[in-house]
C-alpha cells in the first residue's frame, strides 16, 4: 500500500465506567461492565437486535466532502464541524458493507458533536454511493485511506488534534493504520478505539461459513454480488462477472475477487496481509478495544489477544454478552442515550483529548 501519508487528567461522563477506561491489569482484560437489555441476551439476539430496533437519531447537516485517497480516487465523508473547527476531530469507519448512513456511524456523530468534537464519517472505497466513481475495490488492507482523510482535514481544516474510531472491518482499519504508524505516528493524532474488530481475518471469514452464521454469509455475499455487478456496470473493461461463478462464500468470494483485483496472491495471502493483528502490538497511543464474547462471527485468536493484554497503550474491553458491533443497553433517563453502550463508550474515550 506504500508509506502512509505523514501528518503533522482522563475525564469520564456520569454514565460511564470510568475504571473500565482508565485502569488496566497487566494480564487481564478489564471487564466491560455492559449488561444487555432485558430480554436482549445472547449474542445473535444482539446482533439482529441492533440491526431492527428502530432509533432516532437528529443530526444537523453535514459538509459533503470528496477527499482523495489516492489520485483520482475520492472517498465521500460527511463532516459535522463545531463553531469553531479547531476542536479534536472523530474521524469513524464503518464495517463491511456499511456506510456513512449506519446506525452506529450516525449514533456517534450525534454523540461526539454534543461532547464538543468534530466528526467525519467516512465512507471507504465505493460505499455511500461511489461505486461510479474508480475501477477500484474497497478491502481490510486500506489503512492508508484513513490516514489520507486524516491528512485531509489537519492540512485543509487545521484541526490540532484527531481520534480514529473503527467498526468491525473499519476497526482492523484504524487499529492496523495506528499499529503501521507505531511511534512515529503523526503530530496530530491522539487515540484510537475500535469496536469488535475484525483483526483476525481468516478466523472470521471461516467462522462466517459456519452453520448458525450463514445467515450473516448470505447477507454479505448478497451485499457484494450486488456491488461487484454494480461496478461491472460502471467500469466493464475493468471487472468480469463471470469471476462470481461458483461463490459460495466469503472466502471463495476473497480469493476470486478481492485478492485477483487488490493485488494479493489468493484469500490466504490477503487475510495474511490484512490484518491489524500483525501490528497490534506495535501501537503506540492511548487506545480502545471493545470485543463480545459472544460476538457470532468475529473472533480474536488467543495469541492476538495475548499481544492486545500485553500492549500497555491498549485497554480492552472484553464483555460475556454483546453480539456483532451491537451492544444494546438499557436506557438510562437520558434522552439522548438509546442504550447504545460501545458507542457511549467510545465518545467517552475520545474525551480525554478534549
Amino acid at each position: 500500500m506504500g508509506t502512509p501519508p505523514k501528518i503533522g487528567p482522563v475525564e469520564f461522563g456520569a454514565h460511564s465506567s470510568p475504571p473500565a477506561c482508565i485502569a488496566k491489569t497487566e494480564a487481564e482484560p478489564k471487564p466491560s461492565g455492559f449488561r444487555p437489555r432485558r430480554f436482549l441476551r445472547g449474542g445473535h439476539v444482539q446482533t439482529l437486535a441492533a440491526f431492527f430496533l428502530p432509533r432516532r437519531i437528529e443530526l444537523p447537516p453535514s459538509e459533503q466532502r470528496l477527499i482523495e485517497v489516492e489520485p483520482g480516487i475520492p472517498v465521500l465523508c460527511h463532516c459535522h464541524w463545531q463553531k469553531d473547527k479547531r476542536a479534536l476531530t472523530l474521524v469513524v469507519v464503518h464495517g463491511l458493507e456499511g456506510s456513512s448512513e449506519s446506525q452506529y456511524m450516525q449514533g456517534i456523530a450525534r454523540n461526539g458533536l454534543a461532547a464538543g468534537m468534530n466528526v467525519i464519517r467516512m465512507n471507504q472505497r465505493n460505499c455511500g454511493g461511489m461505486d461510479h466513481c474508480a475501477p477500484t475495490l474497497y478491502n481490510s488492507s486500506r489503512s492508508a485511506d484513513v490516514a489520507a482523510v486524516a491528512q485531509h482535514v489537519v492540512d485543509h481544516d487545521q484541526v490540532p488534534g484527531f481520534v480514529l474510531a473503527g467498526f468491525s472491518m473499519g476497526g482492523n482499519l484504524v487499529l492496523k493504520m495506528a499499529g503501521e504508524w507505531g511511534s512515529n505516528a503523526p503530530e496530530q493524532f491522539r487515540g484510537v478505539a475500535a469496536v469488535c474488530p475484525a483483526i483476525n481475518l481468516a478466523a472470521g471469514a471461516d467462522a462466517l461459513h459456519e452453520p448458525a452464521n450463514r445467515i450473516y454469509e448470505y447477507y454479505f455475499l448478497w451485499q457484494l454480488f450486488r456491488r461487484y455487478r454494480r461496478k461491472a456496470r460502471f467500469f466493464p473493461a475493468a471487472f468480469d462477472v463471470s469471476r462470481l461463478r461458483g461463490v459460495r462464500t466469503l472466502r471463495e468470494f476473497d480469493d476470486r475477487i478481492t485478492a485477483y483485483y487488490c493485488g494479493f496472491t489468493g484469500a490466504d495471502d490477503y487475510y495474511t496481509r490484512a490484518s491489524a493483528a500483525n501490528v497490534i502490538d506495535r501501537i503506540a497511543k492511548t487506545a480502545l478495544i471493545i470485543h463480545a464474547l459472544n460476538d457470532p462471527f468475529v473472533r480474536i485468536l488467543p495469541e492476538t489477544r495475548e499481544k492486545i493484554i500485553a500492549n500497555r497503550n491498549i485497554t480492552y474491553l472484553e464483555a460475556e454478552d454483546g453480539g456483532h458491533c451491537s451492544f444494546v443497553g438499557e436506557r438510562d433517563g437520558d434522552p439522548n442515550y438509546d442504550g447504545r453502550w460501545a458507542e457511549r463508550q467510545v465518545v467517552e474515550f475520545a474525551k480525554q483529548f478534549l
